[in-house]
């Protein structure tokens, strides 16, 4: 499991479910890092050994059998993690985690006013955010995680994953709202909401992951059939 949020804006759900960074030697910021896994890329000590420039080795998966996303968070305890706050990249790197997660509490906000809850009813609106944000995670790290697919800027993962989805999902409001229906002498609803939330966010990140796993694979084997029809459409050309 992760062993530590370094850096985030969100402090919930969205940071939990999908697993979390591991780590098992480090041969130096670069590449052949031993098993250090890191969100970012599908590469790890199995696939990845000849991936040694500077930003696979700040991306990483889990490694097994089945390569999984895992938490999206910036974790300080992992080497090559640290490594994207070091010098002149800390400010951009906290930038956007900062604006990230300012947009995502807004939107959180948002729908909690949306869906207003009265003193002894059951809180929606932060049940819904928090599974839509791990849903969403899910979907995030497959997209910039997996089959070799890595984000398009090193600032994506930060921004989206630990700033908007971190700020969109909440952990600390989850445990008030606990609290508070026990006050309210509701303890029906709050054990039917500690336990539903943490079983939808768990479900909806590994649901999210799998649907979009489902969907790459899906038109990865349509792109591949059509190349293939396009090659042996040139090859019969050239025989004629």
């Amino acid at each position: 499991m992760s062993r530590g949020r370094g850096t985030g804006a969100g402090e919930g759900p969205g940071a939990g479910p999908g697993a979390g960074s591991v780590e098992g030697g480090d041969a130096g910021h670069g590449g052949g890092r031993g098993g250090e896994v890191v969100p970012g890329t599908a590469q790890g000590p199995a696939q990845g050994a000849g991936h040694e420039s500077g930003h696979g080795a700040r991306t990483g998966l889990r490694t097994g059998p089945a390569t999984e996303a895992v938490d999206p968070d910036v974790d300080l305890h992992v080497p090559a993690q640290r490594a994207e706050a070091a010098g002149g990249r800390a400010l951009p790197l906290l930038a956007a985690i900062a604006c990230g997660g300012a947009l995502g509490a807004v939107a959180r906000h948002a729908l909690g006013r949306a869906l207003p809850v009265p003193a002894d009813g059951f809180p929606w609106a932060v049940l819904l955010a928090n599974g839509l944000g791990c849903a969403l995670i899910g979907v995030l790290m497959v997209l910039i995680s997996e089959g070799g697919r890595q984000a398009p800027h090193p600032l994506v993962r930060p921004f989206l994953g630990v700033g908007v989805l971190g700020g969109f999902t909440t952990f600390s409001t989850y445990a008030v709202d606990v609290a508070r229906l026990l006050e309210e002498d509701a303890p029906g609803t709050a054990m039917a909401y500690l336990a539903g939330t943490l079983a939808g966010a768990l479900g909806a990140v590994v649901l999210g992951a799998w649907a979009t796993r489902a969907v790459v694979r899906r038109r990865a084997r349509s792109t591949g059939g059509v190349r293939s029809a396009a090659g042996a459409d040139g090859d019969g050309d050239g025989a004629a």
